[in-house]
């Protein structure tokens, strides 16, 4: 394993795989070509219905062999091919949950506007797989603060950070403008893999994806303390990876729990996590006052190191994306 653990491989995916060993991976995630004609540099994304299929069995079935017992296996893609990735799956694995990502797409005409990714989640052991509730800031109103969601005469069971995490995720946006992207047509937010990978590993667990891209997967797994291990079959896209990854640390941190920062604030961490961090919080001796307040760091410009920033293959900086929302006040 040592040849493979924290770096990115050069290869056909299915090749590769034969070389890890059974139940030796903590989390495996996988976001393959969509098989919609889409611009790759170096492999041709059109293959026949059931070509793409048979194709598809064979790297699903990979990553349930080389996931251990106790992890979890994600796979990212459209409901189409989803609904195809499941009925392979439920034939190997065990299914936990299905984890809509809201990102609105382009209207198709003839159809209803596509307005969601999908999460496959799937489980070696439900009994033993190793999972960790995750919860992330209210959601308010850029403009005027207040809190989006009417909690009515519950606010005062309301938690000072924020909600439990649900199967629907709305607060984190697909990366739209070409200026904050990599030549790849299928990037996804650094901050969507954080969050799969806070909830499903400890540190210095062992993360793969066969289907590397330009390394969102190995970053995510690095800024979190965890490793990783990419196939990648095209070689501009390794370099890319590997590139970026020279700037990364493993310093996601807050005192001693890692995180998912973003704009310089947390956006998930983990539930058994919030005794420690709301040390770093000063909070509002009643609940009520979250409604329209929201909760602030101690202090700001102590914690705050390098989070909110994405470095490109040329080591410039840029931003990702999030979702915002506004109210209807005045």
């Amino acid at each position: 394993m040592r040849e493979f653990v924290n770096k990115i491989i050069a290869g056909d995916a299915i090749e590769l795989f034969r070389k890890i060993p059974d139940n030796s991976i903590d989390v495996t995630f996988a976001d393959p070509p969509f098989n919609l004609k889409k611009k790759y540099n170096g492999y041709k994304d059109s293959l026949e219905f059931e070509e793409y299929l048979k194709w598809c069995e064979l790297w699903i079935k990979e990553m349930v062999r080389v996931t251990k017992p106790i992890g979890s296996i994600f796979i990212h893609n459209i409901p189409k091919w989803l609904t195809y990735y499941s009925s392979i799956l439920n034939k190997y694995a065990t299914f936990r949950h299905w984890i809509s990502w809201d990102a609105p797409t382009s209207p198709m005409g003839k159809s209803l506007q596509p307005s969601h990714y999908g999460i496959l989640y799937y489980v070696k052991d439900i009994k033993q797989t190793k999972f960790y509730e995750l919860r992330y800031p209210h959601k308010r109103c850029r403009k005027c603060g207040y809190l989006l969601k009417d909690y009515g005469g519950k606010k005062e069971m309301l938690h000072p950070f924020g909600p439990l995490l649900s199967d629907v995720w709305t607060d984190i946006h697909r990366i739209k403008h070409n200026k904050y992207r990599d030549e790849h047509p299928c990037q996804l937010p650094i901050h969507l893999l954080e969050r799969l990978i806070l909830m499903s590993t400890d540190e210095s667990d062992i993360v793969l994806d066969p289907f590397m891209g330009t390394g969102t997967t190995a970053i995510a797994a690095k800024r979190l303390g965890r490793n990783f291990i990419g196939f990648e079959l095209d070689t501009n896209y390794v370099s890319i990876a590997n590139n970026k990854l020279h700037y990364e640390k493993s310093n996601s941190t807050i005192g001693e729990y890692w995180v998912s920062f973003f704009l310089k604030d947390i956006i998930s961490l983990r539930n058994i996590d919030w005794e420690g961090v709301s040390k770093f919080y000063s909070l509002p001796r009643n609940n009520r006052a979250i409604d329209h307040t929201q909760i602030e760091f101690i202090d700001k410009k102590k914690i705050l190191k390098h989070f909110d920033f994405v470095f490109n293959s040329n080591g410039k900086i840029k931003q990702d994306s999030m979702q915002l929302e506004f109210c209807n006040c005045p």
